[in-house]
């Protein structure tokens, strides 16, 4: 958190909280309400983005939040808190940060791959799927095949497959995209 926004947390203690304005989308974009049409558009400013990146924390029940100044901007969140993306050095998230020792792998019903880093759960960018497809392995280290790496995709079960990641190596699990609030206990819409 930015030291400015610390000392305007002691400056002005008691400012209300702000629900229904921000929001984050599976690719990692911070979504603004256009209060003229009511519907969310993507901040084109960079270093708003930057602030809102840098001031992203979670309640401790689990309700995300952007903390602009002494006010808390809770976030909806269309998918996860957080949104993975590959990068040269490894795992990073969508504002910036490294995801760290990754605790936990799943494939959901639709094919997008959560991950557990450091800080909590987030969807891949589903434009980086197709080069994870590669640290995608078998029971032995070898990249898992066409047929069944098409196989796990689709759905099978039978398939053993692990996430070759970050310097982890995590067996991948299914999940029922229903269920990732309650399991990573997050909460996709806060309200007052």
């Amino acid at each position: 958190m930015d030291e400015s926004t610390r000392q305007s947390l002691d400056k002005w203690p008691n400012v209300p909280h702000v629900y229904g304005w921000l929001a984050l989308d599976a690719r990692g974009h911070w979504l603004l309400r256009n209060p003229a049409s009511g519907a969310f558009e993507r901040i084109a400013n960079a270093a708003l983005r930057a602030y809102i990146s840098r001031n992203y924390d979670a309640d401790p029940s689990g309700a995300w939040y952007f903390q602009n100044g002494p006010q808390r901007v809770y976030v909806r969140l269309e998918r996860t808190p957080l949104v993975f993306r590959l990068q040269p050095g490894g795992l990073v998230d969508h504002c910036g940060r490294a995801a760290g020792t990754l605790r936990g792998a799943w494939l959901e019903e639709g094919g997008a791959l959560l991950l557990e880093g450091e800080r909590g759960v987030g969807v891949l960018d589903d434009r980086d799927l197709g080069a994870v497809c590669g640290c995608i392995v078998d029971d032995h280290g070898a990249p898992l095949e066409e047929g069944p790496l098409t196989a796990l995709l689709e759905g099978d079960r039978r398939v053993a497959a692990y996430l070759a990641c970050n310097g982890a190596r995590l067996a991948l699990a299914r999940i029922d995209g229903a269920a990732l609030a309650a399991r990573f206990s997050f909460i996709p819409e806060p309200s007052p």
